[in-house]
């Protein structure tokens, strides 16, 4: 019976491991560049911003979370349980991406002292919902500055919409341009130089 709860204690200790393990994984690590200088770079943030993308949120083990009383909506519930959610990070965290932290830091979510990213949720009555709020806020703010610096290649389709509005527009041109020299034709052509 004893070797029965060891292994019962073990294997609640083992899947915690693993739990958290898959939490800490589900985000992807970015490429360590600080600047998107050269194509592979840019290819290597395009395939990290992809795999960010279907994550849609920050995992809770990956930022610390603060309760407290909030001010938004749920009435006499708000000042009995700390529904308010902050969710705060270190900017230098490994999952961030080192090009983006400079565009971070000029956000209104930097807190200078701590060197961090704090989001504050106060949407709903319910501490759960201000969670998933705060940590979706949280994804969307870091993939808002590192697709600032990804640029990509016009498809084929873009290249010949670009050049069938500069057609459109050189024709268009040259129509005014025959215009105003007909006019001028005219003017010179009334007799006046007899």
């Amino acid at each position: 019976m004893i070797s029965r709860i060891k292994r019962v204690s073990w294997y609640a200790l083992t899947t915690t491991w693993t739990r958290r393990c898959r939490l800490i994984h589900t985000l992807p690590i970015p490429p360590s560049t600080a600047s998107l200088s050269c194509a592979e770079d840019q290819e290597g943030a395009k395939v990290w911003l992809r795999s960010f993308e279907e994550a849609k949120t920050v995992p809770k083990s990956l930022v610390e979370l603060t309760f407290s009383r909030s001010s938004g909506p749920g009435g006499q519930n708000v000042n009995k349980v700390e529904t308010k959610v902050s969710a705060r990070c270190h900017i230098d965290a490994p999952w961030i991406p080192m090009w983006a932290r400079e565009s971070l830091v000029m956000t209104p979510y930097y807190v200078k002292t701590s060197h961090s990213l704090l989001v504050s949720s106060t949407v709903s009555r319910s501490q759960a919902r201000n969670i998933d709020d705060s940590l979706s806020k949280m994804h969307t703010i870091v993939m808002d500055a590192a697709k600032n610096f990804i640029t990509s290649e016009p498809s084929a389709k873009q290249r010949q919409r670009v050049a069938n509005l500069e057609k459109a527009h050189d024709s268009r041109r040259r129509l005014e341009k025959n215009k105003r020299s007909a006019v001028k034709k005219m003017r010179s052509n009334k007799g006046w130089s007899e």
